[in-house]
């Protein structure tokens, strides 16, 4: 009798143990790769890194900063720009360096880790259609390799046109996304619906 009560008991353990087992199997493919659809992507560090000549990129750069959640980088050229060489009615500088494909002007300031961001807004200003110089000196001084690069320009009338592309070569390793132009003028309003269009989330930086 004891070992029939035995042989009972182990029957129900058995089947007991094979009923949990089958309430947990892992999900099919099918199951896994619609959850993972329903999961935003995730960027944990963002930056915002600009280069304003007379102010008008720095506003925007802020408020992008602001709706992403990101850190704020300043690209600062080593030698200031002046009214002079901002003339662009003269052989000034900064058309001196836009006809020159060479052209790469120092920036002031080293290392600021950069490596610890996913995700990086690129801004300038339009100079003769193209970005100025220094932002191509800025992109050969880092390793961009699998992070986003998310370029925005600003200009009284140009358009971005092709001066985000004309960068890419200058950060092969980068994933680069479609970029956009404002007007000096920006609002704060304008700059922010441009950033939640993206459809993407910004993780906490801290």
């Amino acid at each position: 009798m004891k070992k029939f009560l035995l042989l009972l008991l182990s029957a129900v353990m058995i089947i007991s143990m094979a009923g949990c087992a089958a309430g947990n199997t892992a999900p099919d493919a099918e199951t896994a790769a619609e959850q993972a659809e329903e999961v935003p992507a995730l960027f944990n560090k963002t930056l915002v890194v600009y280069f304003s000549a007379t102010g008008n990129t720095r506003n925007v750069a802020v408020n992008i900063a602001s709706a992403a959640n990101a850190d704020l980088h300043e690209i600062v050229p080593e030698v200031p720009y002046t009214d002079a060489d901002l003339d662009y009615n003269s052989d000034c500088r900064a058309n001196r360096e836009q006809n020159d494909d060479a052209a790469r002007p120092a920036i002031n300031g080293g290392d600021f880790g950069i490596e610890q961001y996913d995700v990086i807004f690129l801004g300038y200003p339009i100079w003769w259609g193209q970005a100025p110089k220094i932002m191509y000196t800025f992109l050969e001084s880092h390793d961009f390799t699998g992070k986003t690069i998310i370029p925005f320009c600003t200009s009284g009338s140009s358009s971005i046109g092709s001066s985000a592309e004309n960068m890419h070569a200058s950060a092969p390793g980068a994933n680069w996304l479609d970029g956009h132009r404002f007007s000096g003028g920006a609002s704060r309003d304008s700059v922010e619906a441009w950033v939640d269009g993206l459809g993407l989330s910004f993780g906490n930086n801290e």
